[in-house]
Formats: structure tokens, C-alpha cells, sequence
């Protein structure tokens, strides 16, 4: 009898585990967003200390990264127009980063349309988090670094 009990809570408790849903994806499951992050990570942080000379070299590697995330399949939690808009934005910014940088416009407006681009990766970021609060997703360990 207490075989068989103990079999049945076996049972029970391995159907249950299988019938959990698996968790949610998170933003760094879509590789495109997270490849794009890396590149935003290394050109905007140095430009916050006033270094510009990151983002003046990886101003068309940062085109054809959103370029490629605009192409990508994430998600399916993740496919919703409001990201969809927000990834089209971010290609549109990069290009106009782009074309400042191959101008040679003033540093502070290239600093201030990479700051306006980050804005717009983090925007799509906190769309990825259901549910969470857009002002606090993950600044202090976002892949190894802090915003």
C-alpha cells in the first residue's frame, strides 16, 4: 500500500512538473537583440564619457545589426506591431546615425541621436517584458554591464 501510494505521488508529481508551462523568453532569448545590444552596449557607453570614437567606427555595423534584428523571427511572445514599429525605428535611427557619422556632424548631435537610438533598444527591451515595469528591466546586470 505504501508502494503504491508513493508511486502515485511519483507520478503525480512528474505530471506536474511536465505540465508547467515553460517560462517566459526573455529579451536576450532573441539572438538578433541580443547581437544588437552588444554593439549599442560598446558605442554608447564610451559616448556618455564623451568618447565618440567607438560609434564612428561601428556606425554601419550598427545598420546592418538592426538591419538583421528587423529581419529576424523573435519570439513568438515577442510579435506584437508595437515591437514590430519600435525594431523599424531602431533601423531608421541607425541609418540616420550613419549618415551624421559619414557627414562628419558635430559630436553633440551624434551623441544625441545615439542616446535617442538607445532609447529606442531599451523601448523595444521593455515591450519584451511583459508585465514588467519599463523603467527597471535589468539595467544593474544586463549582459555584464550597467546603463
Amino acid at each position: 500500500m505504501k508502494k503504491s501510494i508513493i508511486a502515485s505521488l511519483l507520478m503525480l508529481t512528474t505530471a506536474f512538473a511536465f505540465a508547467q508551462d515553460k517560462p517566459a523568453p526573455k529579451p536576450a532569448d532573441w539572438p538578433e537583440l541580443k547581437t544588437f545590444h552588444s554593439v549599442m552596449a560598446q558605442t554608447f557607453h564610451p559616448s556618455e564619457e564623451g568618447d565618440l570614437k567607438p560609434i564612428k567606427e561601428r556606425a554601419g555595423e550598427m545598420v546592418t545589426k538592426a538591419e538583421a534584428l528587423q529581419k529576424s523571427t523573435p519570439p513568438a511572445e515577442f510579435k506584437s506591431d508595437k515591437i514590430k514599429a519600435a525594431v523599424d525605428n531602431l533601423v531608421v535611427g541607425s541609418k540616420e546615425l550613419k549618415k551624421l557619422v559619414d557627414g562628419k556632424a558635430d559630436d553633440a548631435v551624434i551623441t544625441k541621436n545615439l542616446a535617442g537610438l538607445h532609447d529606442t533598444f531599451h523601448e523595444i527591451v521593455g515591450l519584451c517584458q511583459k508585465g514588467d515595469d519599463h523603467d527597471d528591466h535589468g539595467h544593474d546586470s544586463h549582459d555584464g554591464h550597467k546603463h
